[in-house]
């Protein structure tokens, strides 16, 4: 029973919707308390505080219910976008009307079985009063719901604005990997064009990925760590022609990880980072390893070599500082990059994020 009620859950509510949906629970649940003290201080006199707050309760819960929550199941009909998932169209009115009639009468339903008496009386006793109490109880719901509607629509924006942001970053690092390959196929081609031929095919492969990619809809489809892998083995295959015997890499990414959301070209720079301050200056080379990780409700993501190490001014550089901003952008300060290096010793790189399941949902 209990495993096909959450199958049903799921499929009727988007998992990335449940965290603020709780949230809009919580808020109407603690104005409910503020509006049943009101009441019963004000003008609920004859009833004790619990039969007002079972009241309060009962029709703020059930309006709250048919309103916000039955949107989800019924964004079909109501031609609600995604990821806010508020309708904006006359579907939403009607909706609106059918929640709030409806949830007033089931929580008053409600609340006189637990009284003992019906408030319908009140209908034939004092009709002005019975109607005064439906249209405070409508313009409250009315009310709450263009507070949710607003907040929902400033969250769209902001991630919009984040999204652009990412875009800007993503575009400042690509000139900055393809001037650094430029550099070093021009060097090869005068020493050895059958090798720079080979560079120059992986470089080609590299750019169609990364021009396609530019140009699908973000809304449609989304960068994975499978992409990002398979990006980072085309851009080491072009290093380790370059390199030679001098380089060797090693890209290590379990399979249940493969489809976990990453923003797109992430982890380049570190990669970049390692070829340059760590491979390169050493005669005998060495090895970069990637691999990634999750444990529990935290992703980890390593970019390790083995080279001569560097500075402490390499973790001031242009690629770690973009990194470091776009994981700010994209996870404020839920993702974090930890950069630790010796000479002689080589360095590490750790880019930590929330790990969420193929879905998107945040694990644990």
């Amino acid at each position: 029973m209990i495993p096909t009620l959450r199958r049903a859950l799921r499929n009727a509510i988007p998992e990335g919707a449940w965290r603020g949906l709780l949230t809009r629970g919580g808020i109407v649940w603690l104005f409910a308390l503020f509006i049943a003290l009101f009441n019963w201080n004000g003008g609920s006199k004859g009833h004790s505080i619990d039969v007002v707050l079972v009241y309060t309760y009962a029709i703020s819960t059930c309006i709250w219910l048919l309103t916000d929550v039955l949107r989800f199941p019924l964004r079909g009909w109501l031609q609600s976008p995604a990821p806010q998932y508020w309708p904006e169209s006359w579907r939403a009115v009607l909706w609106l009307l059918f929640g709030i009639l409806t949830g007033y009468v089931i929580g008053t339903g409600i609340g006189d079985a637990y009284a003992g008496h019906s408030t319908w009386d009140l209908l034939q006793l004092d009709p002005k009063r019975f109607m005064a109490i439906m249209v405070s109880s409508a313009g409250i719901s009315a009310g709450f719901l263009a507070y949710f509607y607003l907040r929902g629509k400033n969250e769209s924006l902001q991630r919009q604005a984040s999204e652009a942001q990412l875009r800007l970053l993503e575009s400042q690092l690509e000139p900055h990997m393809l001037f650094n390959t430029l550099a070093n196929l021009r060097a090869l081609i005068g020493t050895d064009p059958v090798r720079a031929t080979v560079m120059l095919d992986r470089l080609n492969d590299y750019l169609r990925a990364t021009l396609q990619a530019s140009r699908a809809d973000p809304q449609a489809t989304r960068h994975t760590l499978a992409d990002e892998f398979n990006r980072l083995n085309d851009y080491l295959a072009i290093m380790a022609i370059r390199m030679g015997p001098r380089m060797v890499y090693t890209l290590d990414l379990p399979q249940e990880l493969a489809s976990h959301p990453l923003p797109a070209l992430l982890l380049q720079p570190l990669v970049e980072n390692s070829i340059r301050h760590g491979l390169e200056p050493s005669v005998s080379g060495g090895e970069i390893r990637i691999e990634a990780r999750c444990e529990g409700d935290v992703l980890t993501v390593t970019v390790q070599d083995n080279g001569v190490g560097c500075d402490t001014t390499a973790d001031a550089g242009f690629g770690l500082r973009q990194v470091r901003e776009r994981l700010a952008t994209a996870y404020g300060a839920r993702g974090r990059l930890d950069f630790a290096s010796e000479p002689g010793q080589g360095t590490i790189a750790r880019v930590v994020l929330p790990c969420t399941s193929p879905h998107g949902r945040q694990a644990g």
